[in-house]
């Protein structure tokens, strides 16, 4: 018996999108192909009955309607639909958003949690611009004052007090009075000492919460009724007022109006702090983490503009009493007396200058004992003297020049800080280079001794990417809501140490938790 005829197969009609290789139905009118167009594989059937013409009426050699590349073949077209509202982004969404706006982003494929999360990390980043605002200052209104600054000397300024507020490695500070939109605004009147020469970068730098914002400079001679400690016959010595003054032959100096008036220097806050670390270890080891973090936090900025910090010691980073009221993590401000200044770094030089401003015997030891470091390099290593200080710990050149002993002095274990930060200040000062940490590795490690988080996170799970992200997740969330209750009370608004936990939790992913635990629990 002869074999029955085959079945016939199923042709699938696909979309033009993905096009399948195959024979084209072409006649011998049509042209050829051009180099780099598509082939369509396409059924007899369909050429005939296109654009329902019956197939007598139509030879086969008809032209063919092309298609769109979202029409599917076989497929009759379709109207086009009107198009749809743009979604809204997450940083513009808040509670009083349109409903129809908000199912749109619930229809999205973040669905409900990814669009709550991203609600929380635009809230706050938000949270982070106005307290920002609030510690430094509106951009606009510096502007305005700078230029109303530009081309006035001492005969415009009033100064508030003979006797320097504060006396730096490199400066007096004097506070001034100057009258703007009606207001008297206290300035600091910074006077370079003859050793140190001063260079007028701070201009380009842009506003930073950690860095020496300059309004204006002039060069005149000072007022007589300035006092300078430490000069030679321009000491007061008594209280006669011509002993006192400067003569009227002092030189005519350069005087720089800064928007900060410092309080102290870092070596002023470490030498009367004895006691409060002492009787309240943790308190205060707490300030010097934060201390350390608004350092680096500064030092990044200075890099990503090009520009090095000078003499990096205690006498030259300047402390700022914050203009709004403070609220501590545990509370403690009443009764220990001592809240977190804001820190500044006073002293520093475009990256290409040959000379460095107020070069101390110190970096020249650096240079030749650490094979001469690069300036950055020489940053990580006076962070890492730096913690020594602050915990009051002697630590001397020879401890670290020493090749010949490889330990550093001990740090005692006062606080859940200590550990912490004895790790940190190692592997800043680590004798091989490719093993020393970053200022930026610095930075993470500060932050996650602040705010965590702490090993016992990974006690009873595996640490992990997802772990981590879960815990930023939260974290992020109780933030937000600590800050939710805190303005519904009578507590004061949010200060420094808020500001710079947002920073924190604004910035960091799963990855960098993962890199700086593996670091600093290592």
């Amino acid at each position: 018996d002869p074999l029955p005829p085959p079945l016939p197969k199923k042709k699938l009609q696909r979309a033009e999108s993905l096009p399948e290789p195959g024979p084209s139905y072409r006649c011998h009118g049509d042209p050829e192909p051009r180099a780099g167009s598509i082939v369509y594989s396409i059924p007899l059937a369909h050429l005939r009955h296109e654009e329902g013409a019956p197939p007598r009426d139509r030879p086969s050699w008809a032209p063919r309607k092309p298609l769109t590349k979202s029409q599917s073949l076989g497929e009759p077209l379709a109207r086009s639909s009107p198009p749809k509202a743009p979604s809204p982004s997450l940083k513009e969404v808040t509670f009083g958003t349109a409903d129809g706006e908000l199912g749109q982003l619930l229809e999205s494929p973040a669905g409900v949690c990814g669009v709550v999360l991203g609600c929380q990390e635009a809230a706050l980043a938000r949270l982070s611009a106005l307290m920002q605002e609030e510690l430094v200052g509106p951009e606009e209104r510096q502007q305005l004052l700078a230029a109303e600054l530009a081309g006035k000397g001492w005969a415009a300024l009033g100064v508030l007090d003979p006797q320097p507020c504060c006396q730096s490695g490199d400066a007096w500070y004097f506070r001034v009075g100057f009258t703007f939109e009606h207001s008297q605004l206290q300035l600091a009147a910074k006077v370079p000492k003859p050793c140190c020469s001063s260079l007028d970068v701070r201009s380009s730098l842009g506003t930073h919460c950690s860095i020496q914002r300059l309004l204006s400079h002039f060069t005149d001679r000072l007022p007589r009724e300035l006092v300078l400690p430490g000069i030679p016959g321009k000491q007061s010595q008594g209280p006669s007022r011509e002993e006192s003054a400067c003569p009227a032959p002092w030189p005519v100096l350069q005087v720089l109006l800064c928007a900060e008036v410092p309080q102290q220097t870092l070596a002023d806050f470490v030498k009367g702090s004895h006691a409060l670390h002492r009787t309240s270890p943790g308190h205060y080891e707490r300030l010097g983490c934060l201390l350390l973090l608004q350092l680096c936090m500064g030092l990044e900025h200075l890099r990503e503009q090009n520009v090095a910090q000078g003499d990096l010691c205690p006498e030259n980073l300047l402390l700022v009493q914050c203009p709004c009221p403070h609220w501590s993590q545990q509370g403690q401000k009443e009764q220990l007396g001592l809240s977190l200044p804001r820190l500044l770094i006073s002293s520093f030089f475009k990256v290409q200058e040959k000379h460095r401003p107020c070069s101390s015997s110190q970096e020249q030891h650096w240079s030749q004992g650490l094979a001469a470091p690069s300036p950055p390099a020489a940053a990580e290593l006076n962070v890492g003297r730096l913690i020594y200080q602050i915990l009051h710990v002697d630590i001397s050149l020879e401890n670290i020049l020493d090749f010949r002993s490889k330990r550093l002095p001990e740090i005692p274990s006062l606080s859940i800080y200590s550990a912490g930060l004895k790790r940190l200040a190692t592997l800043l000062l680590h004798r091989d280079p490719h093993q020393r940490v970053s200022i930026e590795q610095a930075r993470g490690i500060l932050q996650v001794l602040l705010w965590g988080p702490r090993q016992e996170l990974f006690a009873r799970s595996r640490k992990s990417l997802a772990l981590l992200r879960g815990w930023l997740e939260v974290k992020r969330a109780l933030l937000l809501l600590r800050f939710a209750e805190s303005s519904a009370g009578a507590r004061p608004s949010p200060g420094l140490e808020e500001w710079l936990c947002c920073q924190y939790f604004q910035g960091a992913t799963e990855h960098t938790l993962y890199q700086v635990t593996q670091v600093l629990y290592a």
